[in-house]
């Protein structure tokens, strides 16, 4: 599609488009996909008539228990199940090209909002946020049009000083960007970056400039590490960051001595009091939403995680370039950029198995059918989205300018304070119709699903460069902490009056609703599938119960069929995204680790938030790097060093596995019994080749990221249980 515009708006000339949009170029992708989607789907048909036929054998002649065969095929309808939902993100893939050189001069851009949140200064580290703070207001974009407002959840007074650090910081940082056309503007990236980019600067005054501006950023690191490290001992040394009032303070207008022009810097510490509802980054995202209203009230918000720095400075110009296209504008609720790591193993990625594929086809895919979903993060929002079609702005607050005379700001702000009460939302609606979504901790899924049954569509802009960098975890125990979270608040959707398939047919299109259904039900569906097909045959095989058909068998091709296909579509993809084999086993890996874990817990604990036994909760993550996990990370090695809540059901299907491996193998070789058991023989052995990891970690390794020798024991102790029940279940 071409966005192709011949009229003019106002001044502007749209002879020229701003971004074009292709259909074609993953062609050849999408016929091989459809081709087999279209074989997988017959293939799928023959193994739902083998399974379903024996439910109409006689009973006299049927020769395995009836509960097994059940549990089978029910995981294998829910597997088959998920698998047509992935079809719709992977449809028809879009890609996006920009043409910022087109945007108007700088005096007729809109102005823009940057939303930054932080919760918890042990984990998420001051300096590491402050140079996200510092990125934003670096953005290639004009000073005066540029806002940036940080929420403070935890009202720490290391991350207020770090602010005001951060503003002294920024009048000189922010000229030698500009002045020798920086592009990175984060400067931790920049500086631990090497020159790259920058070799045409090599005069002696750029020499000169770079060691004083670095020498000025090394005292900045070193006066808020030393404050870190010692203890804040100010004005707010004894503040309670669960109950306090609200903090807001401006550090200071577009306007500066020295003509050092610099975008506004706000820092929000929203009120909190003991039973009050937070709601977590939904509600200081809101509070952010009206504080901004008042103060600058800009028509696009980018909102940013504290560790995704603006990693390329050009992203505004880029969002604008779909903003501020009449063809689309009306209707265009966000743009979305793609999430990139800057700490990942490029060469071993043992702990992103999601993010592959979401950013770099189901994203795309998405895009065909009116957009990607709300991601968290890295995203340009149409202020106006934000609020119900029926509700007007001053129903809530009202919407002021940008004031120019510092003077002007200390009434202001005062005003502001209600604003951030924890009464303010009381009786309003305020995360149901306005603002951005509560009722879950996936705040971004949700606001993106309502957006998209209002009618609001969206784009997915992922340039050759990436425009953000944040930080993965390094190790299994925060992947595993942070997925578990995101799996109770997807499938709390999934089950509620929200239910994709139930809430989106008939508001958005049905591509749109199988996209949004995939990811709500992927904790639930995986979990239960994953537990089943790592148990169930397993004890059967102990048994010398055979739950698949004969290799001499004409089904047993279908299986065989359905695993190989499912395997090369995988690798296919991995290569397709500049993945490797490594990638896919890797991926594999990590998918049965987290289905077992933590997509079991998040399961859990959403269907208990249901039933109204537990309440909501958030953990940010771990975004402080410890050197022996970022070692074991590089190595390729995974880190075990994690609850015995969550290890030891992982380790308790391993041996289990190895267990069933061992008799089956010996039941073929001395029984006989190759041709009935090869296939559940097969499915252990798949099982402990793509966790050889955990093996390695169970009986090989010494170092500290092994699996703990008590978490084996206690994991034996548990598989012998669960041969106990397995027996009883044989018997039926």
């Amino acid at each position: 599609m071409n966005s192709r515009i011949l009229r003019k708006t106002g001044n502007m000339d749209y002879s020229f488009p701003l971004h074009t949009c292709d259909y074609n170029v993953h062609k050849l992708y999408n016929i091989i996909n459809r081709s087999h989607a279209l074989i997988h789907c017959i293939a799928i048909a023959f193994l739902v008539y083998y399974r379903a036929s024996f439910l109409f054998q006689n009973l006299e002649i049927r020769a395995t228990p009836i509960v097994p065969w059940l549990l089978v095929f029910t995981s294998e309808l829910l597997l088959s199940f998920m698998w047509l939902l992935g079809l719709g993100s992977r449809w028809r893939p879009v890609c996006r090209t920009v043409f910022p050189e087109r945007l108007p001069e700088d005096s007729k851009l809109p102005g823009i909002d940057v939303f930054i949140c932080t919760a918890d200064p042990d984990k998420e580290p001051t300096v590491e946020v402050m140079n996200t703070v510092l990125s934003a207001m670096a953005l290639d974009y004009p000073v005066e049009k540029l806002h940036v407002y940080l929420s403070d959840d935890a009202g720490a007074a290391i991350t207020l000083h770090g602010m005001r650090e951060a503003w002294k910081f920024a009048r000189r940082w922010l000229p030698f960007c500009r002045r020798y056309g920086i592009k990175t503007r984060c400067p931790n990236a920049y500086f631990s970056g090497g020159e790259g980019e920058y070799n045409h600067h090599r005069s002696t005054q750029f020499i000169v400039d770079k060691e004083k501006i670095q020498e000025e950023y090394e005292k900045f690191k070193e006066c808020i590490m030393r404050t870190s490290e010692n203890g804040w001992h100010g004005e707010r040394s004894s503040w309670n960051r669960l109950n306090h009032s609200p903090i807001i303070e401006v550090m200071g207008d577009t306007l500066q001595e020295d003509n050092v022009k610099l975008p506004l810097l706000v820092y929000v510490s929203r009120e909190k009091m003991p039973f009050y509802p937070h709601h977590f980054k939904a509600g200081a995202l809101n509070v952010l939403l009206r504080i901004s209203g008042v103060l600058s009230n800009s028509p696009y918000i980018l909102v940013l995680d504290c560790d995704m720095f603006c990693n390329y400075s050009t992203s505004a110009r880029l969002a604008m370039c779909f903003h501020l296209d009449p063809n689309i504008s009306s209707s265009l609720a966000f743009v979305q950029f793609p999430q990139m790591f800057r700490n990942v193993n490029l060469s071993n990625r043992i702990y992103d198995y999601k993010i592959r594929p979401v950013f770099k086809l189901q994203w795309h895919g998405m895009d065909g059918v009116n957009g990607p979903i709300l991601s968290g993060t890295n995203f340009y929002i149409k202020r106006d989205s934000l609020f119900d079609s029926h509700i007007h702005h001053e129903d809530y607050y009202q919407p002021g300018s940008l004031r120019t005379v510092a003077d002007d700001y200390s009434s202001l702000v005062e005003d502001t304070k209600v604003l951030a009460s924890c009464k303010y939302e009381d009786d309003s609606k305020w995360g149901d119709k306005v603002g951005f979504m509560y009722n879950t901790v996936v705040e971004d899924y949700l606001t993106g699903l309502k957006l998209h049954c209002r009618g609001w569509k969206s784009v997915y802009l992922s340039p050759a460069k990436p425009c953000f960098l944040g930080t993965s975890p390094t190790n299994l125990n925060d992947l595993l902490i942070q997925n578990t979270r995101w799996s109770s608040g997807l499938v709390g959707i999934g089950i509620s009056k929200f239910c994709p398939l139930i809430y989106g047919p008939s508001r958005m299109s049905f591509l749109q609703s199988v996209c949004y259904a995939e990811f709500a039900f992927f904790p639930l569906f995986y979990c239960l599938t994953l537990c089943c097909f790592a148990t169930i045959p397993q004890l059967c095989l102990l048994g010398g119960i055979s739950l698949y058909p004969e290799v001499s068998n004409s089904f047993f091709l279908i299986f065989s069929f359905i695993f190989i296909s499912d395997v090369v579509k995988h690798l296919c993809e991995c290569f397709f995204t500049g993945g490797s084999i490594q990638t896919m086993i890797n991926e594999r890996t990590i998918w049965m680790i987290m289905s077992v874990t933590c997509y079991l817990y998040g399961s859990l604990d959403a269907i208990m938030k249901i039933l109204g036994l537990r309440e909501d909760s958030f953990l940010p993550t771990n975004k402080v790097e410890d050197d022996d996990q970022v070692k074991l990370y590089q190595m390729g090695k995974f880190n075990f060093q994690t609850s015995t809540r969550l290890l030891a059901p992982l380790v308790t299907i391993i041996i289990l596995n190895m267990a069933s491996f061992f008799v089956g193998t010996i039941r073929m070789i001395v029984a006989g019994g190759f041709y009935e058991l090869f296939g559940q023989v097969f499915l252990s052995f798949y099982i402990l080749a793509m966790n050889y990891s955990i093996i390695e970690g169970m009986m090989i390794r010494k170092d500290k990221g092994r699996v703990p020798p008590s978490v084996t024991l206690l994991s034996a102790i548990f598989s012998v249980i669960l041969l106990a029940l397995g027996s009883i279940i044989l018997m039926y």
